[in-house]
């Protein structure tokens, strides 16, 4: 069983998109003693390598999940002290209002709205309260600029289920984590685990540590939305039936090798899986599939429900055949 306590720790730290800092340093720990190098580059990603025993066909495999989770900007502070705010990645606002959120520095604040039903498509109808009635006791709190992220604890649910906040996409990470423990550098491959930055506001990290790492083939560990309850979306994943082998991203065309081969993996290792088809949205799979000369991508995706939320749902089931896929789709032979 995977070490769960980290998996919380991942979630409550504050980290939204550009500022993933805290994320990274209980990262950049836990790689400790568990890979052959380990570097943060210029914008923020770590790149972490665990190197294969090489041989004919051996491959560069970079795997990605990104550190960043959505948020607001304060974009104007009103003169009766509220805060305007505008989304930093894509928000739900529905999501927002009435909850608290909380800014880089520690400041909490309620979501108000001045217009509920423009703010359905508009975060820009929401104010966070703060507790002041003026602009200038406001700016001795906040200022113009300053980001908040959700407040969202983690609690153990029935059936093995968790919510949290921010599991998209730090329980990509910790799954990334937890095969990285595992890699023995027994595998062919030489491996990176690459734990990249601004995802949530169009897939930015993974473009840089891919022009780096000129992989050959490339996978983002990400999450895709559950659809077993009536919701905004439809599809057929469903949080408890498995890790999801993506076949669908509209970011990337995935590479029909390398899905059947993941779909192999599940069969021959015993892995419980479900295919997933993700219409809306896209991955890190995007940035990688267009680097250099074009690399190969798939995708491994835990099912979330309610995500982009303080509250989000996912299984501990789905999440060790997680590690389990990341762990022996690792160490395959490809031949291409």
């Amino acid at each position: 069983m995977a070490n769960y306590e980290l998996l919380k720790e991942l979630t409550q730290a504050w980290g939204v998109a550009g500022r993933e800092k805290n994320v990274r340093a209980i990262i950049l720990r836990e790689l400790e003693g568990f890979c052959d190098e380990a570097r943060v580059d210029n914008i923020g990603n770590i790149i972490a390598l665990k190197k294969g025993r090489g041989g004919e066909g051996s491959k560069k495999i970079m795997l990605s999940a990104h550190m960043d989770e959505v948020g607001m900007q304060v974009k104007k502070i009103h003169p009766d002290g509220r805060l305007q705010m505008c989304k930093v990645g894509w928000v739900w606002t529905s999501a927002l209002y009435h909850d608290q959120v909380v800014f880089q520095n520690g400041t909490v604040g309620v979501v108000g709205c001045a217009d509920i039903e423009g703010a359905k498509n508009d975060c820009g109808k929401l104010y966070v309260d703060i507790g002041c009635t003026t602009k200038e006791d406001a700016e001795k709190y906040v200022k113009v600029g300053d980001y908040c992220g959700f407040v969202g604890p983690w609690y153990e649910l029935a059936n093995g289920r968790i919510s949290a906040k921010s599991f998209d996409d730090r329980a990509g990470c910790f799954m990334l984590l937890e095969a990285l423990k595992r890699n023995k550098g027994d595998g062919p491959n030489d491996v990176y685990y690459v734990f990249s930055v601004q995802e949530e506001v169009g897939c930015r990290g993974s473009k840089t540590a891919a022009a780096q790492i000129k992989p050959d083939m490339g996978i983002s560990v990400d999450v895709t939305p559950d659809h077993f309850y009536p919701c905004d979306l439809e599809g057929c994943n469903a949080v408890g039936d498995g890790i999801s082998v993506t076949l669908g991203d509209p970011s990337a065309m995935l590479d029909e090798y390398l899905v059947d081969e993941m779909l192999a993996c599940c069969e021959e290792n015993h892995i419980q899986y479900q295919r997933g088809v993700m219409d809306r949205g896209g991955t890190d799979a995007s940035s990688i599939n267009l680097s250099g000369e074009g690399v190969r991508v798939a995708g491994i995706a835990l099912v979330d429900r309610y995500p982009h939320s303080k509250c989000s749902v996912i299984a501990k089931e789905d999440v060790e055949a997680g590690i389990e896929l990341v762990h022996c789709y690792t160490h395959r032979e490809f031949v291409f």
